[in-house]
């Protein structure tokens, strides 16, 4: 029997500690500041998110773990909280994103007039539970802090209040996650009855050697499990809220949801099943793979079929490519229920990860540019940006280019390439081909869009385009777009270095 005495190691869980003490200082704080000082709180925000991606520095070291039971069964040692190699590359991807996601909202929720402390403490608690995730290595963590990062997402979607748009957004997107969150839990009770453990390591032990008459119990909670996280990360068919609440949300939620909420839903996919649940690889690594052909092919056909002229378009396109972008990350997670290496395919998801996210928020933040302008957000107002804001234009071509894997973008070409290797390797011959046909249709509408940047604006379309270029950049706004530009760029020189850096040892 384990210990019931616990040592806590702040060390190790200081980047999530850190993150959730902001978002109660922030809290606390918006009570006693005066209406014209409330943008001190986003600062705030933004220097807490600093101090936690910081505070990763010291756990460079090597692995640390928390909250352990010793002299557990088989003199295994079974940890709650872990902070390895793979814990500290999502992390540094969640709170790199909440950083990028602060600096998109500075102005928005200005322009908006969303309440400015309840959308910096509901920001900073999501991206808390976000960051906490990673580290979870027992199935009650890892499903409290799926919650706690999806929970206040919701509220963050229907922060526009009185906007009906907002509140069917948010409305679904609540719907599509509880549901998710029942399924994962019944998941999580029916294997906790068949192994007895809730720690993922004790649980891939027992489930190798579970009794035949509790077998029945132990596929079905591996696979309702498995069902409730392909819900968190918009795999098809459980994608259908994406494109409404991508829409209804404030922009830089939509930014957010789009990185942060793939990150987690993965994170979690990936712990379940590699760590937890490697004895039935041989059912989830082809359920992953069919998931994964069916969600890039449903996201990238819907991608092509939006209409460049219809309202809010930009964003739409943006939900649906990430939906496809889905797809390709669940392809080394399949590989690896049949890799003998899989900590190597992981390696490949997370750094398509990495360079999904820089790109991913770059792209949002132009469209927050070009929405304090055009609030319809269509594909059409981007028509002769170039000749309005070259560098904006620059930055968005760039990303798109990122996105579809074409050149200059040499990281999205490197993580693609990478993603197919996976697969090859992995003896999914027909995946790879299913991806290599998704690229190309991805392409058409990625270069239609990076097309109308360069051409020039009509008289009757373009709005006022004089005012546009009047129009002054916030300072957050600029910074975050340079900021994924510049990773974006350093990243394509480096591309070896994203790989290299994410395939940290997993198992």
């Amino acid at each position: 029997m384990g210990s019931l005495i616990q040592s806590v190691d702040w060390l190790a869980i200081a980047p999530p500690t850190v993150t959730a003490v902001v978002a109660l200082a922030v809290l606390v704080a918006d009570l006693f500041l005066p209406e014209a000082r409330k943008p001190l709180l986003g600062w705030f925000s933004v220097a807490g998110l600093v101090l936690a991606g910081v505070s990763l520095l010291p756990l460079l070291g090597g692995d640390r773990s928390t909250f352990c039971l010793t002299g557990t069964s088989a003199g295994r040692h079974a940890c709650s909280y872990t902070a390895d190699h793979f814990t500290l590359v999502i992390q540094l991807l969640v709170l790199g994103g909440a950083l990028l996601t602060a600096l998109l909202s500075m102005s928005a929720v200005r322009d908006e007039e969303l309440p400015e402390g309840e959308f910096w403490f509901l920001l900073l608690s999501s991206a808390a539970g976000a960051a906490l995730l990673p580290a979870s290595r027992d199935l009650a963590t890892l499903v409290v802090a799926l919650e706690v990062a999806s929970l206040p997402a919701f509220a963050l979607v229907g922060l526009r209040r009185g906007d009906r748009r907002s509140s069917e957004a948010a409305l679904k997107f609540f719907l599509s996650s509880v549901t998710a969150t029942a399924v994962t839990l019944l998941g999580v009770s029916f294997v906790y009855a068949a192994t007895g453990t809730l720690h993922l390591t004790e649980v891939a032990a027992e489930l190798g050697r579970v009794d035949p008459r509790l077998g029945t119990l132990a596929q079905t909670g591996v696979a309702l499990t498995l069902v409730g996280f392909a819900f968190k990360t918009a795999a098809a068919p459980f994608h259908f809220w994406v494109p409404d609440t991508y829409v209804g949300a404030p922009l830089p939620v939509a930014a957010y949801l789009s990185v942060i909420g793939k990150a987690v839903g993965f994170t979690g996919l990936i712990l379940v099943a590699v760590v937890a649940f490697p004895a039935y690889s041989g059912v989830w690594g082809p359920a992953l793979a069919v998931l994964a052909a069916v969600t890039m092919t449903a996201g990238n056909v819907a991608a092509l079929r939006q209409r460049p002229e219809r309202a809010h378009s930009a964003v739409r396109l943006l939900a649906w490519s990430s939906v496809g972008q889905a797809g390709y990350l669940l392809v080394p997670i399949a590989a690896a229920g049949y890799a003998d290496d899989p900590a190597h395919a992981i390696g490949s998801t997370v750094a398509y990860a990495l360079m999904y996210a820089a790109v991913n928020l770059g792209a949002f933040a132009v469209a927050a540019l070009v929405a304090r302008t055009s609030p319809q957000n269509r594909i059409t107002d981007y028509r002769g940006l170039y000749a309005r804001r070259p560098l904006a234009a620059l930055a968005l071509g760039f990303f798109l280019l990122c996105l579809a894997g074409l050149p200059p973008g040499v990281i999205g070409l490197f993580a693609k390439v990478t993603v197919f290797t996976a697969a090859v390797d992995a003896g999914l011959g027909w995946l790879a081909v299913v991806m290599a046909l998704n690229v190309v249709i991805a392409l058409y509408y990625y270069l239609q869009w990076t097309a109308v940047l360069f051409r020039p604006a009509e008289e009757a379309a373009e709005g006022t385009p004089s005012g546009t270029a009047s129009v002054r950049i916030p300072l957050p706004l600029g910074a975050a777009i340079a900021l994924t530009a510049v990773a974006g760029i350093a990243l394509s020189g480096a591309p070896q270095l994203v790989l290299r850096f994410a395939s940290g040892a997993l198992l």
